[in-house]
């Protein structure tokens, strides 16, 4: 039997990262697996901002109707390969940490990939390494609180890129401010 953890990542995870998630487990009797989600950027979403910050709030089009097909393939296709590699790192960093480890590139809606895995590797917790968001946090519409209340495990939120000490200690979470 195995204690099957499910990891929902914005970005690759560093080494430190790859420790202090392996750090979480060490000492448990069964052997841990972790499965990690990275979800893809949506490649329409990607132009649409782009434009936005170019623009300035100018432009009113929908990025299909500014870019072909091939184009937005093109995005599309850049967008899987810089995924794909961020998934091999974490991988590589979580298995360097000594953790056993499996992957993949998701671009269902990021909760609703989670609660999929969960439920199909019967995970017995989750968690959730993100940049800070305050705001999104703050109205509890950050992955974690939308996870807590999807699925049935427990849901532990970390900072990509900063040590546990960094997270506990003054500005919550919050470095170089």
């Amino acid at each position: 039997m195995t204690y099957d953890v499910v990891l929902l990542v914005e970005q690759a995870l560093s080494t430190t990262d790859a420790a202090q998630v392996r750090s979480l487990h060490e000492g448990l009797d069964e052997p841990v697996v972790y499965h990690v989600l990275l979800p893809m950027e949506d490649a329409a979403a990607q132009v649409e901002a782009s434009l936005g910050t170019l623009s300035g709030g100018e432009l009113l089009g929908v990025p299909s109707l500014l870019l072909d097909e091939g184009q937005l393939d093109a995005i599309r296709k850049d967008g899987l390969d810089r995924a794909n590699g961020e998934l091999a790192d974490t991988l590589q960093a979580l298995r360097a940490a000594g953790a056993t480890a499996d992957g993949q590139v998701v671009d269902a809606p990021p909760i609703d990939a989670l609660k999929t895995k969960v439920t199909e590797v019967d995970g017995r917790e989750a968690i959730v390494l993100t940049r800070p968001h305050v705001v999104a946090e703050f109205f509890h519409l950050d992955w974690t609180s939308q996870a807590r209340r999807k699925i049935g495990v427990p849901v532990l939120h970390l900072l990509e890129h900063e040590t546990f000490d960094e997270q506990a200690g003054e500005g919550e979470g919050i470095t170089g401010v």
